[in-house]
């Protein structure tokens, strides 16, 4: 070696080598904060639309209450033939809220009622044979119900669940055999619906071996049954019966406080499309009602109103298929008028 290099330091021997490996350092420096940053690009991106499709489902959701509200005051203020539905859900929502029986989301009034003790309710339907046989079970989206499609996917059951208000599609179909509990816990949800749910179609084979509604009032002793006075779950029950995937032994149960049990819903004065229930848990009892009530067995489309038609594709789709199956053109209802906010709702829609 050179002796007026001795005593230099290394970098100088070796330049190339050190820069690559700065080089290197640099780069793994550099890429791996980028890697980061693209995953968490692409994270937030989905958290995004999550959150954009969450803000527009509960702003729709709103209009959607505010305008039934407008049916109910309008039905009342008219003594229109369903006048007295609506008295028995104000009565109760009332109730609920003044004795704090109700919980989030609040207040109650035109919705499926959260109420206190939904999990105890829950948990009766959950010791009894026929869900503990059941390999699917078709739940509504409301949140009551929220504890009964978690212990659905707890234990291992495929879970049917609707879109909220048909709006956007027909069932989404949720397999817990994928899951972990974290998983399922979120599954149950609005936003977990579109992530661990498979979209279904008119043409789904399927069979459901035990359906789960939501009630704002039910009469134990007759099983006649008050929603929220939309009718989703009188149009879900009646395309489940067209698909064959249920039948009239399918059992219908549904969660309820006690105090939501009432005796003035009049059977004679319901429509032919109204679903009973056979089974009511509440936080306290079961009820076997033994309804005697028809079961609808299918879509009554000479009850359904254009307007309502035109609000719900998935219907619309079934129509033309049946029509073009038929060759025959099926008659709708009588027109209604729409409320306002659901006009606005449904304006905004028709050109998607």
């Amino acid at each position: 070696m050179d002796a007026t290099l001795k005593g230099a330091p290394s970098s100088i021997f070796y330049p190339r080598v050190m820069n690559l490996g700065s080089r290197i350092r640099q780069a793994w420096v550099v890429s791996k904060p980028a890697s980061r940053s693209r995953a968490r690009l692409r994270s937030d991106s989905a958290s995004d639309v999550d959150a954009q499709a969450e803000a527009e489902r509960k702003r729709l959701d709103s209009e959607a209450r505010e305008a039934m509200k407008v049916v109910a005051e309008q039905s009342q203020a008219d003594d229109r033939p369903g006048a007295w539905k609506w008295q028995i859900r104000k009565r109760v929502w009332d109730l609920l809220e003044a004795e704090d029986i109700a919980r989030m989301p609040r207040p109650v009034h035109h919705r499926i009622p959260n109420f206190q003790g939904a999990e105890l309710a829950a948990d009766k339907l959950r010791k009894m044979p026929v869900f503990e046989d059941a390999k699917c079970v078709k739940v509504n989206p409301d949140t009551p119900q929220k504890p009964v499609r978690y212990m659905t996917l707890r234990g291992m059951k495929k879970l049917l669940v609707p879109q909220p208000r048909l709006r956007t599609g027909f069932f989404s179909m949720l397999d817990p055999v994928s899951m972990n509990d974290r998983d399922m816990r979120e599954a149950v949800t609005q936003t977990g619906f579109r992530k661990f749910g498979k979209p279904l179609g008119l043409d789904a084979k399927l069979k459901v071996d035990l359906i789960v509604i939501g009630s704002v009032a039910v009469d134990p002793k007759t099983g006649a049954r008050l929603g929220k006075g939309e009718g989703f779950a009188e149009l879900e029950y009646g395309m489940l019966r067209f698909m064959g995937a249920i039948d009239d032994s399918t059992l219908i149960v549904t969660t309820v406080h006690d105090k939501q049990l009432v005796d003035e819903i009049q059977a004679d004065k319901l429509l032919i499309h109204d679903v009973p229930v056979d089974v009511i848990c509440t936080p306290t009892q079961v009820i076997f009602t033994n309804t005697t009530i028809p079961k609808p067995t299918g879509i009554y489309w000479d009850r359904l109103s254009p307007e309502k038609l035109n609000q719900i594709r998935i219907l619309q789709q079934l129509k033309r298929q049946i029509e073009n199956e038929t060759g025959v053109a099926l008659t709708l209802g009588p027109s209604e008028r729409l409320p306002p906010t659901a006009q606005r709702v449904n304006q905004r829609t028709s050109g998607r």
